[in-house]
């Protein structure tokens, strides 16, 4: 901010104050516009912060639904030749009976294939890194934090609660005698159901996350 002040001679103290008071005017008014035009241009980031946030999460709800979709119709293939192998063996049916059930349910072979949403977060931290987040409301912010720790926490609840349903190298031995025919009926079973259980997790972990993210999602209006 610069002011240029005026050249001239002070005759009296009427003329001082004049001159005083000219002067203070003019400082507070260049504040007072100062100060405004930095308020727009905060209020302005924080607009355009939310707006990139907002379609970011709306596009990670979509990816959430699209995936969840995919994993509740692999859960129910799962959990459906479970019931069938589990019925099998409570009724004492023959071993090429059971192989023979097993096949018609898992014609493609035995496998897991659950997915993962890919999650962006690249909107956040850029609000973050230039400091716009903290241009916007208090009480939307917090909702868009705890979103984007919601989404965080999922993976790395995932990370550790699979290794406790799921064993990996055990599944991957019965896929190999599965292909070749070759395996226990009651080994075949307990691989199933652990995948099936594993599908169920993954299941239940979308829809909590989606759930989590719906309710901290901020109301749309205008940021700032």
């Amino acid at each position: 901010m610069h002011l240029e002040l005026p050249k001239t001679r002070l005759y009296s103290l009427r003329d001082f104050l004049k001159h005083y008071l000219m002067i203070v005017l003019s400082i507070l008014t260049a504040l007072g516009l100062e100060a405004w035009i930095e308020r727009t241009h905060h209020q302005n980031a924080a607009r355009e912060a939310s707006v990139r946030i907002d379609a970011e999460i709306q596009q990670n709800l979509a990816e959430i639904g699209r995936v969840l979709e995919h994993d509740q119709q692999r859960m129910q293939a799962l959990m459906h030749l479970r019931d069938v192998l589990n019925a099998d063996l409570k009724a004492h049916a023959s071993g090429e009976t059971i192989r023979q059930h097993a096949q018609a349910n898992a014609p493609e072979g035995l496998y897991l294939d659950f997915r993962w949403p890919v999650l962006r977060r690249e909107a956040w931290d850029l609000a973050v890194a230039n400091q716009s987040a903290g241009w916007i409301d208090s009480e939307r912010l917090r909702g868009y934090s705890a979103v984007y720790a919601s989404q965080a926490t999922s993976i790395t609840t995932l990370a550790g609660d699979l290794p406790m349903v799921m064993n990996g190298p055990h599944m991957v031995d019965m896929q190999l005698d599965f292909d070749n025919d070759d395996y226990s009926p009651r080994d075949l079973l307990h691989v199933v159901n652990q995948m099936a259980g594993t599908t169920h997790e993954v299941v239940n972990m979308l829809i909590s996350l989606r759930r989590r993210i719906e309710q901290n999602m901020p109301a749309k209006q205008h940021a700032g």
